[in-house]
């Protein structure tokens, strides 16, 4: 019986990534684990793989759908980790459709399942919150504009929760990657792999496991330990824009 016996964790994003590799180890500690994402094929194939698991199949965009399924849920731990980049325009030549995505994802979609979620904690008196931020919050590069903008409301998001949630018996954290090999670039890059692939040429990157091995650390300590910020860099990575690449 893992550590976890007992408890629902919600992942957002779990159908890939940072989001599924969390989903795995939450449910190898005894978690039940409520996997929500917008692709329901990947979903129903993780269900399959981690017994006793609840795919949903949800869009964190849509407040009211949010609400809905999520507000019945007597939900431990929630990691709202559904988020995406678009492009490296520079805003002069951005798209207000992409912001909007990033946007109404990243910040927006955090915001409507914690609010569905945290009242049922603050009634029961436990519970714990993990945001997933980036280093892309705390400092900018070229051409990532919005979507740093986004992971940076994140980090002000967790500074505020803290107060929101004081003295209620939820822990809030929230883990800060730099570079992670997932989807996120060809997401990014709108399927282009090539250029996607060339972001992690070279370098001896993050996996989405270390990030969720983190994860799994925080959610797992004595209930009066509470791990606050973690920032997550790869060996070769220095700065949000100083990485060691070695020739392939």
């Amino acid at each position: 019986m893992g550590n976890l016996a007992g408890k629902l964790a919600l992942v957002t994003g779990a159908s890939s990534g940072i989001g599924e590799a969390i989903a795995r180890v939450l449910a190898a500690e005894g978690a039940k684990v409520v996997l929500a994402a917008r692709n329901k094929a990947k979903l129903t194939k993780l269900q399959a793989e981690l017994a006793g698991s609840i795919a949903l199949e949800l869009d964190v965009r849509d407040a009211a759908a949010v609400q809905r399924a999520l507000e019945p849920l007597a939900i431990d731990i929630a990691v709202p980790n559904a988020g995406l980049a678009r492009g490296v325009d520079p805003v002069q030549k951005g798209s207000p459709e992409d912001w909007a995505e990033v946007l109404d994802t990243n910040v927006k979609g955090v915001l409507h399942v914690l609010r569905a979620v945290t009242p049922g904690m603050i009634a029961r008196k436990r519970g714990d919150v993990v945001l997933i931020g980036s280093v892309a919050g705390r400092q900018a590069y070229p051409g990532g504009n919005v979507y740093c903008a986004s992971k940076a409301a994140v980090r002000s998001l967790y500074e505020s929760l803290r107060y929101d949630l004081h003295d209620t018996g939820i822990r809030v954290s929230t883990v800060d990657p730099g570079m992670v090999r997932t989807p996120f670039s060809d997401v990014r890059f709108k399927g282009d792999t090539e250029r996607a692939a060339k972001v992690y040429a070279g370098v001896d990157h993050l996996l989405a496991e270390d990030i969720a091995d983190i994860v799994r650390f925080i959610v797992t300590r004595p209930a009066r330990v509470n791990i606050g910020e973690v920032v997550v860099w790869s060996k070769d990575q220095a700065s949000a824009m100083q990485v060691a690449r070695r020739p392939v």
